[in-house]
């Protein structure tokens, strides 16, 4: 499996800057809002999820001359945001153990609590899995992924993806369970 971002440079396919430019602005037009949705499982802050799309943003320009394959730009972008927000994780896990948990963001004034409750509780359930496993169900069910998107995305096999998938879900179902029963008896 060939990495968007490796490629070397005597095997670039050549094109204008306005070429390069032009696929990040369309790439920015169709995949930015579902790429800060996608950060926003990763991290409790919605402005970090922004800055960390814009810095994937950034990095996915810096890089476009190198990209043989435009139809795989969406996937490295996805990567990249993937990347960045465990990055993001990792130094600011001390700092998070040291202050209360972020509110999610307030719902909306159609969603019944029911709702809302469900939605904290399947957010929490997914950010206690192991990381890669949260990964792979994100990608998956949130931005309906295949799993050959996914194993590209993640630098893993497709079996490895699918390990995950089984797994994470597993977690979820065990984690959330017990509070389903809560609700369909109470």
């Amino acid at each position: 499996m060939e990495s968007v971002s490796a490629v070397p440079r005597s095997q670039v396919v050549s094109g204008s800057a306005q070429d390069a430019d032009a696929l990040v602005a369309t790439l920015f037009t169709q995949e930015a809002d579902r790429l800060v949705a996608l950060a926003r499982f990763f991290t409790d802050d919605r402005t970090a999820a922004e800055d960390l799309v814009q810095e994937a943003f950034i990095r996915l320009a810096r890089n476009t001359g190198r990209i043989r394959d435009t139809d795989k730009a969406a996937a490295y972008l996805r990567s990249i945001v993937v990347n960045l927000s465990r990055d993001h994780n990792r130094r600011g896990l001390v700092s998070l153990r040291h202050r209360p948990p972020a509110v999610l963001d307030e719902p909306s004034a159609e969603e019944t609590s029911f709702k809302q409750e469900s939605r904290r509780e399947v957010v929490a359930a997914l950010r206690s899995l192991p990381h890669r496993q949260r990964e792979c169900l994100a990608l998956r069910y949130y931005l309906e992924l295949s799993v050959d998107d996914i194993a590209d995305a993640l630098g893993v096999s497709a079996n490895s993806v699918k390990t995950h998938l089984k797994r994470g879900l597993r977690g979820l179902a065990a984690s959330l369970e017990p509070g389903m029963k809560e609700h369909d008896h109470g």
